[in-house]
């Protein structure tokens, strides 16, 4: 019985967002704007130099993202990853469990639960460092088969195919997906897998009905040139896309056949999650009305909102996007 609308598969991060002057950013001696992988002990002394700040914690990870927001408007989510023997371990679970999704997450004995620190600055630019930690060890072991056939969608995150063991797990995933009928959607996630992981994505790609990346990821990929050479390719591969494009909306080609989705208005602030939340909320309008003009609405719309606020969660608001949004289309 698939009792699960969508299933996401990727990293399990806790986000640690902060917001600094100048003067204290400069005293933690970081480039400003990098974004960068680093070791836990690395990690851990970046955290203790900010104990006592102020900041938000949440569990996140860009697949995770996009089911909380599939969840927030009412679907009914799961997400598969891996965190460690922590106290963030535990706090990941804790949160998944107050959301109401259901976590399979087994604890990685001896290591750190993955996280990402985001240090904010008066001019709205981002420093990112993460630390992947127990994540990075998922491995096809953590892959499980009824869960998969639970669901109707199977959502896999980009990152994933960053290591051999990750990229092994994703193939695991969709030859369950294959076998229990499991529809599969896939998001580029960053230029640097486009870049660098073309080969193993591209396996995927090829047996998914959905892909979701935003402009450059979709150039990077297709090796074209612009935007429409790209949608030409998609197309002539009868893929499913949606291309985001920030202000300019987004692009949707389904069997085939464009369809352009306008921006709504933002009053940009951070767009951290932009894209993440924007997939979890096309997955739900798709998934809940059959309908690609609503589910590219609720995305734009969905979009907007959380680019209009500190973080990739959306505080509140989504279900009365989703109720103006339906009563505008019906």
């Amino acid at each position: 019985m698939k009792d699960i609308q969508l299933l996401g598969l990727g990293n399990g991060l806790v986000d640690f967002q902060y917001e600094l002057s100048d003067a204290e950013f400069a005293k933690l001696g970081l480039s400003r704007g990098e974004m960068r992988l680093v070791e836990d002990d690395v990690q851990s002394e970046i955290l203790k130099s900010l104990a006592g700040k102020a900041m938000n914690r949440c569990s996140g990870g860009s697949a995770a993202n996009t089911i909380i927001a599939f969840s927030q408007l009412g679907g009914k989510a799961a997400y598969k990853t891996v965190v460690g023997d922590d106290e963030f371990g535990r706090f990941y679970a804790e949160e998944f469990k107050k959301l109401g999704i259901i976590l399979s997450a087994q604890t990685i004995a001896k290591t750190a639960t993955g996280t990402c620190v985001v240090l904010i600055t008066p001019d709205s630019e981002r420093t990112m460092h993460t630390c992947l930690a127990a994540t990075a060890l998922f491995t096809e072991k953590n892959i499980d088969e009824e869960l998969i056939k639970r669901a109707e969608w199977l959502y896999i995150e980009g990152y994933k195919f960053s290591n051999p063991s990750g990229t092994k797990a994703v193939f695991k995933a969709m030859e369950y997906a294959k076998l229990h009928h499991t529809k599969v959607a896939v998001t580029f996630s960053d230029t640097f897998i486009t870049d660098n992981f073309k080969a193993n994505l591209d396996r995927v790609v090829n047996d998914s009905e959905l892909v979701f990346c935003n402009e450059a990821e979709a150039l990077s990929f297709t090796g074209k040139a612009t935007l429409d050479e790209a949608m030409d390719f998609f197309a002539d591969r009868s893929q499913n896309v949606v291309i985001t494009m920030g202000a300019q909306g987004s692009q949707i080609l389904w069997n085939r056949k464009k369809q352009q989705i306008d921006a709504y208005p933002a009053n940009l602030v951070d767009t951290t999650g932009a894209g993440d939340v924007f997939a979890g909320a096309f997955m739900y309008g798709l998934i809940d009305t059959n309908s690609l003009r609503i589910a590219g609405r609720l995305a734009s719309s969905a979009g907007a909102k959380v680019v209009s606020q500190l973080g990739a969660r959306v505080a509140s608001g989504l279900t009365e996007i989703k109720t103006s949004i339906y009563n505008l289309n019906k």
